[in-house]
């Protein structure tokens, strides 16, 4: 990855108090981010939290409700045109033609887009060898595997040369090596220069990016550096191994200070404050609870737990008295 750009360059992308509304509805409300160039941003959060509108913002497709979204310095609701040319915008859904070969696509798009033909040819040819997809290059669309389906939307949206991508959940679905060939991708175009953001729900994605922001109910609840993160929280994670774990999760969160604990598969992930914290201590209290324990052990948090941690904080103060005036 490149070297963390220079605090004077101009932003990349910037949302300054974004919201947006469906009649009663607030899918966004009050997004404020800044974005460098040259970063990998990664946004995450839970289906229907906002990540999907609020790249349709950013890519001209959607007009806020409230505040102002740039790419680029161009604001995108005044000249959505304009902050189209700076940027690569990679939906979820698959949205090239099915019917056309590989090949054939990239013709097309690089013919919306206006690349003369000379220009067209090296750079079809440089991102066939980009993505790997050289020799698919006559497959039609429709019989690409889902990760190389995933690559060939990846190499539509570079055609035009921005230097902005956003990418909405590109590698849902697809499987665990491509994937990885994805991302060595993605890794490439960060050297050349490329600012990314990539919203992802999975939290081991997130932790390859320079920074994170947790998006939930439309709302950023905490963002910065995943490391940060987790050393803000002040917290430590015993985690435990336990028979009929679901029982003994349920048991444990009845419990005085043991109320944060989640499951993780056949884990049980206690979260407890740093400070004063004995695991030993917390062992004997859970054995003394009646609930056995095969093994523990203590871990600091994964990003998934400062997700949690955050999620119970922001309901806890939406559930304060008086919460409700400020949400508006």
């Amino acid at each position: 990855m490149t070297d963390a750009p220079s605090p004077a360059a101009a932003p990349a992308i910037e949302a300054e108090h974004v919201a947006k509304r469906y009649g009663t509805t607030d899918a966004l409300h009050d997004v404020t981010l800044t974005i460098p160039p040259g970063e990998l941003f990664g946004l995450v959060g839970p289906d229907g939290s906002g990540k999907t509108t609020f790249q349709r913002i950013l890519a001209g497709l959607l007009r806020p409700s409230g505040g102002v979204a740039r790419v680029a310095g161009i604001d995108v609701d005044a000249d959505p045109a304009g902050a189209k040319r700076q940027i690569g915008y990679m939906s979820q859904r698959f949205s090239l033609s099915e019917t056309l070969t590989v090949l054939e696509n990239l013709i097309y798009v690089a013919e919306v887009w206006g690349v003369p033909p000379a220009a067209r040819r090296q750079r079809i040819g440089r991102l066939m060898e980009f993505s790997r997809l050289g020799p698919f290059q006559d497959r039609m669309a429709r019989n690409l595997s889902g990760g190389m389906k995933q690559k060939l939307s990846l190499a539509a949206c570079l055609i035009h040369q921005p230097r902005i991508l956003l990418l909405d959940e590109p590698t849902i679905g697809v499987d665990p090596l491509s994937r990885r060939d994805f991302w060595l991708i993605l890794y490439d175009l960060l050297q050349e220069g490329s600012t990314i953001l990539l919203s992802t729900p999975y939290m081991d994605e997130a932790e390859r990016c320079g920074r994170v922001g947790f998006l939930l109910d439309g709302r950023v609840i905490a963002c910065g550096p995943p490391a940060q993160l987790k050393a803000e929280l002040g917290v430590r994670v015993l985690e435990l191994r336990c028979d009929q774990p679901r029982r003994a999760q349920h048991r444990l969160r009845t419990l005085p200070g043991f109320e944060h604990t989640v499951l993780f598969g056949d884990r049980i992930h206690v979260t407890l404050p740093r400070q004063g914290f004995d695991p030993s201590q917390a062992a004997a209290r859970i054995h003394d609870a009646g609930v056995s324990i095969d093994e523990w052990a203590v871990r600091d948090p994964s990003l998934e737990d400062v997700f949690l941690a955050y999620t119970r904080r922001d309901g806890a103060a939406a559930a304060a008295p008086g919460a409700g005036e400020h949400r508006g």
